[in-house]
């Protein structure tokens, strides 16, 4: 009977054993187990989305296990094997247990302990998914496509590993709908080491270096940054003499033909500094007119037509070639009153220019001019628009007595910026209730205009 009851309390140690050998894993490794699981589950998902399969880097420390798949399938062997091996030393404890004379309590006590302390030696070993996941990065050295270097993606590697040791579960919070989506790169520019900065200020070999580069490439990017360099240093006066006998307009003009709108832009700020010289204005006078053609033609209120109407001034503030553009004033009128309010200011200093121009008044009081032209008076306009417009008509009234045109009015259509300034009165109507406008600026203004009438 004896025996009987010692092999009844070896089963039943057996039993608790197996139940706390059990609970050990569950509150351990059945716990790495799940979380190893879901990021698998995530990272599959990250591949499927991003088509990018994030690269394994090996670890650098020695005895470390290899990969983490390895590990969850070997798991369960290990498993196995450990609950053999612990055959023999729970039938040897029990024997020194009962040997020893102590009872069930003390047996099954003793048999816990032991199972217990099996199971810490082998969580000593340390967390090995969680240090093979944090290993796991983007190789920092990947091309970005259209960037200036670095990697594309930062390194996911912090946040996991961080999460695991700290022991919870973030299970509950994670949520596969908070995923930035996968970023879209630009592929119209890629890497080029250009040999200046773009505000550097370059001596005349430098500038011959820019001139050759723009000169033989077709690529966009390095267009665009070869003309911004250009421009930059056409600003200073003795590079506006380097560039222009360096034969550079014709290779910088060559570009407006393109159709890239950033290109015709970009070309035209470089031209327009260039512009300031007035031996340069004689090299660009070649293309004025391809220039304003491009100018009208673009579309409204664009960056593009601004550098245009930009070049445009510069080209007009002298009287020399004023005449190359006297067959666009009608276009001119028209995006005075169509275009908004920058474009406005800039299409009235061009026109202004033509009015200081006593030459050029019959050709530009005979223009067709939209009638809506006149809503321009009006006193809901700023002070800038309005001291324009002011000044425009001035300029034309003073030109028409001076020209002796006043006596002439019938060579002059009704849709005419003759008749509109001159002979319908509603301007004049319009001027004289700007006489009590709020701003101190434009009232006297208006008050020299009405003195001249």
């Amino acid at each position: 009977m004896g025996r009987t009851r010692e092999a009844g309390c070896v089963a039943a140690g057996v039993v608790i054993g197996a139940g706390a050998c059990y609970c050990v894993y569950k509150l351990t490794w059945g716990k790495d187990e799940y979380e190893k699981a879901w990021d698998e589950d995530e990272e599959c998902s990250d591949t499927s989305e991003t088509g990018v399969e994030p690269e394994v880097v090996a670890s650098d420390t020695v005895g470390e296990e290899p990969v983490a798949k390895l590990q969850g399938e070997s798991k369960a062997k290990a498993e196995v094997s450990l609950e053999l091996e612990s055959g023999p030393a729970v039938k040897k404890e029990a024997q020194l247990g009962s040997q020893s004379g102590g009872g069930l309590e003390a047996k099954a006590k003793a048999l816990f302990n032991t199972l217990k302390e099996q199971a810490s030696a082998k969580l000593g070993k340390g967390a090995r998914v969680g240090s093979i996941s944090g290993n796991r990065t983007l190789a920092p050295s990947l091309p970005c496509p259209g960037g200036r270097g670095g990697g594309c993606h930062p390194p996911r590697s912090g946040g996991r590993s961080g999460s695991r040791a700290s022991g919870k579960s973030k299970g509950k919070t994670r949520s596969k709908s908070t995923k930035a989506p996968a970023t879209t790169w630009p592929v119209r520019r890629g890497k080029f080491n250009f040999p200046y900065k773009i505000d550097d200020i370059l001596s005349t070999p430098d500038l011959q270096k820019v001139l050759n580069i723009l000169e033989r490439t077709n690529d966009p990017f390095i267009q665009e940054v070869a003309l911004v360099t250009l421009g930059n240093n056409a600003a200073y006066s003795f590079n506006q003499n380097a560039i222009r006998e360096l034969g550079g307009v014709p290779i910088i003009a060559k570009l407006i033909k393109t159709k890239d709108p950033i290109i015709r832009e970009k070309t035209y700020n470089a031209l327009n500094n260039l512009s300031v010289n007035a031996e340069n204005q004689g090299k660009i006078k070649t293309y004025i007119s391809q220039v304003c053609d491009d100018t009208m033609v673009c579309r409204l209120d664009s960056a593009v037509q601004m550098a245009g109407l930009r070049l445009l001034t510069n080209m007009t503030v002298t009287n020399h070639y004023q005449h190359l553009l006297s067959y666009s004033f009608p276009d001119f009128f028209a995006l005075l009153f169509l275009g908004n309010h920058f474009t406005k200011i800039q299409i009235m200093k061009l026109i202004i220019n033509f009015t200081e121009n006593p030459a050029m008044t019959r050709e530009l009081v005979s223009c067709k001019v939209p009638s809506e032209l006149i809503s321009l008076f009006n006193k809901e306009w700023d002070r800038e628009i309005l001291l324009n417009i002011l000044t425009l008509f001035e300029n034309i009234n003073d030109n028409i007595k001076s020209e002796g045109l006043a006596s002439s009015r019938k060579e002059f259509s009704r849709n005419s910026l003759f008749f509109l300034f001159k002979e319908s009165g509603v301007c004049v109507k319009k001027i004289r209730a700007l006489a009590n406008h709020s701003d101190l600026v434009v009232k006297v203004k208006v008050l020299k205009v009405l003195t001249k009438l």
